[in-house]
């Protein structure tokens, strides 16, 4: 470990001014004079510590980022991160989505969907030795994964001793490293406040990933615990948690220039891969993922009624297939716009240059990159098979019934030896899972989705076939009326779309799912087998890149070194911090963006129709400027959404942004459309991160919501 270290400061002595980077904590200490200069104000120290302020206000929801901004466990995120909460608790009759909801009393708090967590990160502990310092170099790739998954859950296991607690182990520059992660693991969460959904989702999927952009897009949590000050189970007897420190809000907000930080968990990045793995994901993989996700739209928008309780459960659904079509096609624009692709190329053969340039180099990572590319061929070739089940997964029968199988027979192993996600440990949150279903599952959503992609299946050539599946579901040749026939059977036939049926099956033994006569049970048990020897395969092929991607990436970090360039690693959802300034940018030529959008140009956009149809009070008091103490000069207005050069990527939804002192100034929410490819590329004048402003969050709070009683509970600066 110590030579990364030392390499890394040897990077930043060198570094470019860009504010590319995902950083874990421990870095922050080597950036010291970068963030003094932009502007922070706090010690860096005390963001390398998580057990100080303010990194310990800032929380994991698992997906998105939130931080504790009150003294009683309140906790502020995304309204699109609460979404699922929202649906949960949303009918036809009373839509949350559309109101808004407002708790004025702790009592009038509602739960949060099932599976809800608020993980606070205690600690992180470097255990690369302990994964791969006794390895045997000669394993094959199914017992190197082996082996390190038998680590990785031996250090889980020992680190979850005290139960309150979550524990993860995860791997750093392709499995150069290794880190484990200790979080409380908050389990009782509750809904408090969500503005209405034309203020927390204003712009719809139109203003997705663009500029300007006029979103409230923040709510409110609040984590409970039991009268120990433990974590505990839904209970009207809990109390609220009592966070180490929280996050004061700003009502003062930033300037055009300001120095801004963001501590979160950002999901995954792809920065290191290889020219060929960018090729086939903008090529294929991409262009398909996006077509899909749009079909799955089409068919919950085909099949129910606006405003009915089958759209209703599946808005959530929706939001997330949106989103991520509208990512694919802003990454397939700038990709086919830029050169990124002939940089990767370039790249490869920069390498190559410098590594056959030095024998001592050669014999190390001579090579690696024909392993890799052999590899990746190898990995690829099932990848329209792979995807299209994917979606296939995403219905609830489908799925449940083959995660209910699996864990039965995984239950008949010792639990250290059950694969990840069926050990004990993972019981609460797998029912959690299955009760979750019961409030976003429509039969005839599921249907018609899972028949869509059944026949996108069948339609594959046949090397790309699961003949066991094939068998099962009469999928040899596409004929969509034989296989309308078999689903109406299977859906009219099934139990499972029952929530007590499917908690039910969770302690059924193999013989038992046997002998169901249960259609989707039936499609689970003739496909297991099959199931099995894709995950074998799969699991061989990525212990081959556990032991190549850490030789690779010694070799891009010491080339990178030697051209000065920055060594961070690719975000994995672990903690990490980026930092930047507020600032425009241009997206083309003759074409510059300010940084601030403001409450004019939000009534500039009102069109009275969803997605542009704000509050009427809220319009009103736009109408007659009445801004109260959130007025900023230099836009004439109440900002609303502002511009930073921060570096990050989902998964940083949420995070809160601060300013040099750690007061919490906005909160992250997107990236412009020209900035989604930063997932694999970075560009300095393009890259733009999206916030709301905490001025417009407290102004509507205040104004139009009436949300005082939190605004009383938090310490707001002004």
């Amino acid at each position: 470990m110590k030579k990364w270290v030392t390499l890394f400061a040897a990077v930043l002595a060198t570094q470019a001014v860009a504010d590319e980077g995902m950083w874990q904590p421990h870095q922050l200490p080597a950036l010291e004079n970068i963030l003094k200069e932009k502007g922070l104000e706090i010690n860096p120290e005390n963001i390398s510590k998580l057990t100080e302020f303010p990194m310990n206000a800032v929380v994991s929801l698992g997906g998105c980022t939130a931080s504790f901004v009150s003294p009683k466990g309140l906790v502020i995120t995304n309204h699109h991160c609460a979404y699922g909460s929202i649906q949960h608790n949303s009918t036809a009759d009373n839509n949350l989505i559309q109101k808004g909801f407002l708790a004025k009393s702790l009592s009038e708090e509602l739960q949060a969907a099932p599976g809800s967590r608020v993980y606070v990160t205690e600690k992180v502990v470097d255990v690369t030795a302990k994964i791969t310092g006794s390895l045997d170099s000669k394993l094959t790739g199914a017992e190197r994964y082996e082996a390190i998954e038998n680590k990785r859950k031996e250090l889980v296991a020992e680190c979850e001793q005290d139960t309150d607690y979550r524990c993860q182990v995860s791997s750093f520059h392709g499995g150069l490293e290794y880190y484990l992660m200790k979080a409380l693991a908050i389990r009782d969460v509750r809904l408090v406040h969500a503005p209405a959904g034309s203020v927390g989702k204003y712009g719809g999927d139109i203003d997705n990933w663009m500029w300007p952009r006029h979103t409230g897009d923040y709510s409110f949590y609040r984590a409970y615990v039991g009268k120990d000050g433990k974590p505990a189970d839904f209970s009207e007897d809990n109390i609220p948690y009592v966070p180490k420190s929280f996050l004061k809000v700003s009502a003062k907000g930033v300037n055009d220039g300001d120095f801004v930080m963001v501590a979160g968990y950002p999901g995954r990045t792809n920065r290191y891969r290889l020219a060929e793995e960018v090729r086939h994901a903008f090529s294929h993989s991409y262009p398909t993922a996006k077509k899909y996700r749009e079909e799955f739209m089409d068919i919950i928008t085909s099949v129910t009624a606006e405003g009915s309780d089958e759209r209703v459960k599946y808005e959530s659904e929706m939001a997330r297939l949106a989103n991520y079509a509208k990512n694919y096609g802003s990454m397939l624009n700038s990709y086919s716009r830029s050169d990124f692709q002939q940089r990767k190329d370039q790249l490869e053969k920069d390498l190559n240059a410098w590594i056959k340039a030095d024998k001592a180099r050669m014999s190390k990572y001579g090579e690696i990159m024909l392993q890799l590319n052999e590899l990746i061929a190898k990995e690829q070739m099932y990848w329209q098979r792979d995807l299209v089940m994917g979606y296939m997964s995403r219905t609830s029968l489908f799925s449940s019934a083959k995660d209910l199988y699996r864990l039965a027979n995984e239950k008949t192993k010792p639990d250290m030896e059950r694969e990840s996600g069926f050990q004990e440990r993972d019981m609460k949150r797998f029912e959690e899972r299955l009760k979750r279903i019961s409030s976003s599952y429509a039969p005839v959503v599921d249907k018609a989705a899972l028949k869509h992609f059944m026949m996108t299946y069948a339609a594959l050539d046949k090397s790309q076939h699961d003949a066991a599946f094939d068998k099962f579901m009469g999928l040899s040749k596409p004929n969509e009326k034989a296989l309308d026939k078999k689903l109406d059977k299977m859906y009219a036939n099934t139990k499972l779309g029952d929530e007590a049926t499917r908690l039910q099956w969770m302690n059924a033994s193999v013989e038992e799912f046997k002998a169901s006569k249960d259609p989707f049970i039936q499609l689970a048990v003739a496909t297991y087998e099959s199931d099995m020897e894709m995950e074998k395969r799969a699991k061989a092929i990525a212990g081959q890149f556990q032991s190549l991607r850490p030789k690779y990436m010694e070799a891009i970090i010491a080339y990178n070194q030697s051209i000065g360039k920055p060594v961070y690693a690719d975000a994995n959802s672990t903690l990490r911090v980026t930092y930047g300034n507020v600032r425009g940018y241009s997206p083309k030529d003759g074409n510059f963006m300010l940084p601030f959008t403001t409450l004019r140009g939000l009534e500039q956009k009102e069109t009275g129709e969803d997605p542009f149809d704000s509050p009427k009070r809220l319009l009103d008091l736009v109408k007659n400027k009445e801004y109260g103490n959130y007025y900023y000069a230099p836009v004439d207005s109440v900002p609303v959404n502002f511009l930073s050069t921060l570096d990050s990527t989902g998964g940083n939804s949420g995070s809160p942004t601060l300013n040099g002192k750690a007061e919490l100034v906005g909160l992250l929410f997107d990236g412009v459309f020209e900035s989604v490819i930063g997932d694999w590329d970075f560009d300095d004048n393009l890259n733009r991160s999206i916030h709301v402003d905490s001025r417009y969050m407290l102004w509507v709070m205040e104004n139009v919501d009436g949300a005082t009683n939190l605004l009383e509970e938090m310490a707001i600066v002004h």
